[in-house]
């Protein structure tokens, strides 16, 4: 039984989210008073919908805006021409909706809609509906599924018929709906469950929670692309990890990402950590944590990802030990496969999968024993990641003992200095061979060809071992390296 303060503390919090959200949405006056005259002259009606409405109460709110109305695309478009700044066509007209922007908003448009689905695919049989019930029932989630109507006058009348406000209250998701309904027509919304639980901090409802473990297979209907899409909003949330075991706890991660929950199998080699699995979500949150600025996401997967070729390397030692050689290098390999599976840009992929495969390569270094060469040929297999790879094995570095923390950090800021003094002397990030293959064709007497690409590289080699040398040393160090090629 509810006590009755703890009803009136839940409707002191409604009441002072609400009021929040109508000074946050009171901001936005000169773009939703005159949107709403428009609307009403012709006598429609026009609501703030979705995740706008959510994101006002959450003081949250963006510059994207999602409006629902009960008139037909042609007579949206017809009241913004000449209203908005710009109006295009993105392909939405189909569905219903006209995008538009004003005022440094962006503004989508959607006619009430009643759709149907044939629960093969994930593509409704669009159909236009006549009220907002109609449309706010079959949303995804109920928190999504509040609106603001934008009266004539600027005045803004909160219309929550599904109690989604009680959702967002207790901070869980659920949905309008059976769960089951709501997912057989588009699996998509339980990848994007698990998304919100990242963006939000929300749980689920045991309800989701049950029908998104019972129908995880479902998700395979979805294309690789739109599970791309949802995944990368999710790691780039604010609480990614807890979206991460939505995921793997409702059986969704295995079918899209079976390489993280795999990581669960396998024991830390230092036994600092419950497995594998936590490790790599601890490495997250602390790469997360040396982040400047936005999200990133390169470094964010490579944090995730980093270790998933222990369960693949996992080798039984004598005395009771566990060692998982060549990792690295196993885990660059499944990172690409996974990424390519899943339509990830080929430049987004490498620089992940570069990350994973040098994320070891620092603790080769010591108490300080690597030569100036070995510097250099991390520096320059590093190249432009250079700044990420420094932040993934700080990440990495996730053990009790605050003494061995200590000694891994002041050996990492010993490296990095090092890195600046060579920097310094030797601009690093532009380590080229001593002589250019001009220089090179004309002392070997060579035309272009694959000789001139193999004496570059010989140079270059040279260059990262000994350092920069004087035109007259390059020569004398090719041309004894040239005696040996023939």
């Amino acid at each position: 039984m509810v006590s009755p303060k703890s009803e009136d503390a839940a409707l002191d919090r409604r009441t002072r989210l609400l009021a929040a959200a109508a000074v946050t949405l009171g901001g936005l006056s000169d773009v939703l008073t005159p949107l709403g005259e428009l609307f009403a002259a012709r006598g429609h009606q026009l609501y703030l919908v979705g995740g706008s409405v959510r994101d006002a109460v959450l003081g949250r709110l963006g510059t994207d805006l999602d409006f629902t109305t009960d008139a037909r695309p042609e007579v949206v478009q017809d009241l913004l021409r000449g209203w908005a700044d710009h109006l295009w066509d993105t392909g939405g007209l189909v569905f219903g909706t006209v995008s538009a922007a004003k005022a440094g908003q962006q503004l989508e448009i959607t006619t009430f809609r009643s759709d149907s689905y044939d629960r093969v695919s994930r593509n409704p049989q669009v159909t236009f509906g006549d009220t907002l019930e109609a449309d706010l029932v079959r949303r995804d989630f109920r928190v999504n599924a509040m609106a603001v109507r934008i009266l004539a006058d600027g005045t803004l009348e909160f219309v929550d018929p599904l109690d989604g406000m009680s959702d967002l209250l207790a901070g869980v998701l659920d949905t309008p709906a059976a769960p089951e309904d709501s997912f057989d027509d588009d699996p998509l919304r339980m990848l994007r469950a698990a998304r919100f639980v990242a963006q939000l901090g929300f749980d689920l409802h045991p309800r989701v929670r049950a029908a998104a473990t019972a129908m995880a297979a479902q998700i395979d209907r979805i294309t690789a692309e739109r599970v791309r899409a949802e995944l990368d909003k999710l790691i780039g949330a604010q609480h990614p990890i807890d979206g991460i075991n939505i995921m793997c706890e409702t059986g969704l991660a295995q079918r899209v990402l079976p390489e993280v929950p795999a990581m669960k199998l396998e024991i830390d080699e230092h036994h600092q950590h419950k497995d594998v699995y936590w490790h790599s979500l601890t490495v997250l949150q602390q790469a997360i944590d040396l982040e400047e600025g936005d999200p990133d996401l390169v470094l964010r997967w490579a944090a995730l990802l980093h270790d998933i070729g222990k369960p693949d390397t996992k080798r039984n030692e004598a005395g009771g030990g566990v060692s998982f050689h060549h990792h690295e290098v196993v885990g660059a390999k499944m990172v690409r496969k996974r990424m390519r599976a899943l339509k990830y840009p080929k430049q987004f992929t490498e620089d992940v999968a570069r990350l994973v495969f040098l994320h070891l390569r620092f603790h080769g270094y010591g108490k300080g024993q690597w030569t100036d060469s070995a510097v250099r040929r991390y520096v320059t297999d590093a190249d432009d990641l250079l700044p990420r790879l420094h932040k993934l094995v700080r990440a990495d570095c996730t053990t009790r003992n605050k003494r061995r923390a200590a000694a891994l950090r002041a050996t990492y800021d010993d490296l990095e200095a090092r890195i600046e003094r060579i920097q310094q002397a030797e601009d690093l990030a532009k380590v080229r061979p001593d002589l250019d293959g001009n220089a090179i064709m004309e002392l070997l007497g060579l035309r272009p060809g694959p000789q001139v690409g193999k004496a570059w590289s010989y140079l270059k080699e040279l260059r990262l071992d000994r350092g920069p040398m004087t035109r007259d040393e390059a020569e004398a160090a090719l041309l004894e390296w040239w005696k040996t090629q023939n």
